[in-house]
């Protein structure tokens, strides 16, 4: 039996964009369609609605059809406590590990501090890398004696290299990105960087050798777009340093890997892995090769993570993974949801497994080789990131390549626009990060960690003679926020928090919608609301809440009879004074009365928040 024949075929009459249009007009009550439209920082248009896509059927992504590997973090500095959490994270459901050391591109507020053979010995004790599992390793300027401690801890184990699937993940220039030097000019670097990589795969280590790492790009602030556009002048840079160094362009291709940042914004993260293949395929034509299945290393992004409210930290790894694996990401680390706050615990970490095991044995999305394929909307974006990541890719060729454009500093310089712009958002509320600038948890309880976050483990001193250039500096967006939160904390530690009487004029039906935008707008920046009770005196309500602030709160029609009385009121009584909502009309009757500043979504939260933070002492 066909659709149509089915009894229900002829009940539902068949649906078009144009009947859409119209139901969508009459709800939009003569607003422009625009608003329905959104934009990425990259300029694409993201509509509501498409048609169905007529590119080609569904491609497969992973070079290996079904699961991606479930990667685990090695990343506490001591050496034992390292060793102990790996062991429980592979026998708990990790596939294979992603090791970080201090100063690596992933090192965010936790690493490996000893690169010495014995501390390391201690680190991989017992974990079977004969056994095949995969294991990418990050190595920076902070730890110069790791890799090679690395390798004769194997060869003393007499592990054969080429059953192992270790990534040495060698990446001179997103080292260079990340902390702003280089030990030499590239020209000179990228020869001894071909001969190291050339000595590791004639050893058999052959998996991820190299890596096109494009996270700084992402954790720095920059667009989808720039990170695809990095991610691919790295590679080629890699590709042309390993060519010279007397290695075959086929076999340097197949020594490379790339790694990107997967957000929860879940469209563009999907879109942007997909985009990836099309455009490296692309690169590898250039070339002359014929395209082959890349390995791409997805890690949930650091930029989105926040030290307050840290759980909801879960639901945006659970979008941000997902995103990679339909994206066809071949392996996947998840953040543990306390990461912005220390080296994180066994049940931290054990969330971080199980949010990526439960997408696979519970929801099976691996079962599909490219689920977004045949999708307008997908196809479309898929298709958008591709032109703009193929423009900044050539914009980078034009100067010279990535290691010139990182000397100039002008990619650094587009990066650092967009990263304005999107620090702008975050303080407007517009970019909304939950349990910072939206919907905040003042009273929230304090969640363990293994140690504290130490910023110097992400640093890489500058040997001496090392040119130096602009660094890129990875910064979670919710820090600004995150400041007077630990402003206020530290006055409620000493005795009281500061505090705002919300001024509820009207019924509870009145004003609640405007005290409850009131007290999520103050309390994001650690400003404890007090509601003000149903036609109580206001000024007699401001004395006793002991607050220094007050914030009139109610419907416009009521604003009209009673703001002006409660402002004088509640000036008179001391109170520095806001009003919940535009004032249109009555703005300059208002000031008059003795309002301060009116606070409303788009205006600039965090710049009243801190004034408001000093105002309330």
């Amino acid at each position: 039996m066909s659709l149509q024949d089915a009894p229900l075929a002829g009940v539902f009459p068949p649906g078009n964009e144009e009947g859409w249009r119209k139901i969508v007009d009459r709800a939009l009550k003569g607003a422009s369609f625009d608003r329905l439209i959104s934009k990425t920082y990259d300029g694409v248009e993201i509509s509501p609605l498409y048609p169905r896509a007529t590119a080609p059927g569904p491609r497969a992504l992973r070079a290996a059809a079904g699961r991606w590997s479930i990667l685990a973090r090695v990343d506490v500095s001591g050496p034992d406590a390292a060793n102990a959490l790996a062991l429980g994270d592979l026998e708990g459901g990790a596939d294979g590990l992603h090791i970080v050391f201090a100063g690596a591109q992933g090192a965010y507020g936790t690493g490996l501090a000893d690169d010495g053979e014995e501390a390391l010995a201690h680190v991989f004790d017992k974990i079977r890398f004969d056994y095949g599992i995969p294991a990418l390793v990050e190595f920076s300027p902070a730890a110069p004696k790791a890799a090679d401690a690395l390798l004769r801890i194997l060869d003393r184990a007499h592990i054969e290299p080429s059953i192992t699937r270790l990534s040495f993940g060698l990446d001179p220039l997103g080292a260079k990105a990340l902390h702003g030097f280089s030990p030499a000019p590239w020209g000179e670097e990228s020869k001894s960087f071909a001969a190291r990589a050339k000595s590791l795969a004639s050893a058999g280590y052959r998996f991820g050798t190299v890596a096109a790492d494009a996270r700084v790009i992402h954790a720095a602030g920059g667009t989808e777009a720039q990170e695809l556009g990095f991610a691919l002048a790295a590679a080629l840079a890699y590709l042309r340093a390993l060519e010279a160094g007397g290695v075959a362009l086929d076999e340097a291709r197949a020594l490379l890997a790339f790694r990107l940042a997967a957000d929860a914004d879940e469209f563009v993260t999907i879109a942007k892995f997909r985009a990836l293949r099309r455009l490296f395929a692309r690169v590898e034509e250039a070339c002359g090769l014929a395209p082959a299945p890349i390995f791409v290393h997805a890690e949930t992004a650091w930029r989105m993570m926040t030290r307050r409210d840290p759980w909801t930290n879960l639901l945006r790894a659970t979008l941000a993974s997902f995103g990679a694996a339909i994206g066809g990401a071949d392996a996947v680390t998840v953040l543990p949801f306390t990461q912005a706050l220390g080296a994180p615990d066994d049940f931290a970490r054990r969330l971080a497994r199980d949010t990526q095991l439960v997408l696979q044995d519970e929801s099976h999305i691996y079962a599909v080789d490219d689920p977004a394929s045949g999708s307008g909307g997908m196809e479309a974006l898929t298709e958008a990131l591709c032109e703009r990541g193929w423009a900044e890719f050539q914009s980078l060729e034009a100067e010279g390549g990535l290691a010139a454009a990182l000397e100039k500093g002008s990619f650094q310089g587009r990066v650092a626009e967009v990263a304005g712009k999107r620090a702008q958002n975050v303080a407007r509320s517009r970019d909304k990060i939950t349990g910072s600038n939206a919907f905040p948890d003042i009273g929230e309880a304090p969640v363990a960690t293994l140690a504290p976050f130490d910023a110097a483990l992400a640093e890489a001193p500058a040997p001496a003679g090392a040119l130096k250039s602009p660094p890129l500096r990875p910064r979670r967006l919710a820090e600004p926020f995150e400041t007077l939160r630990e402003r206020s904390d530290a006055a409620a530690a000493k005795g009281a928090r500061p505090r705002i009487f919300l001024a509820n004029l009207g019924a509870v039906a009145v004003f609640t919608a405007r005290a409850n935008f009131a007290k999520n707008f103050f309390e994001a920046g650690g400003i404890e609301a007090l509601f003000g009770d149903e036609g109580a005196d206001v000024a007699a309500g401001f004395r006793a809440s002991g607050a220094k602030l007050a914030c009139i709160c109610s419907s416009d029609a009521i604003y009209a009879e009673k703001a002006e009385q409660a402002a004088r009121d509640l000036a008179a009584a001391g109170a520095r004074v806001y009003l919940a909502g535009r004032p249109g009309e009555l703005e300059a009757a208002l000031r008059a009365a003795g309002v301060a500043e009116f606070i409303y979504a788009g205006g600039d939260m965090f710049d009243t928040l801190q004034r408001a933070c000093e105002e309330a002492g």
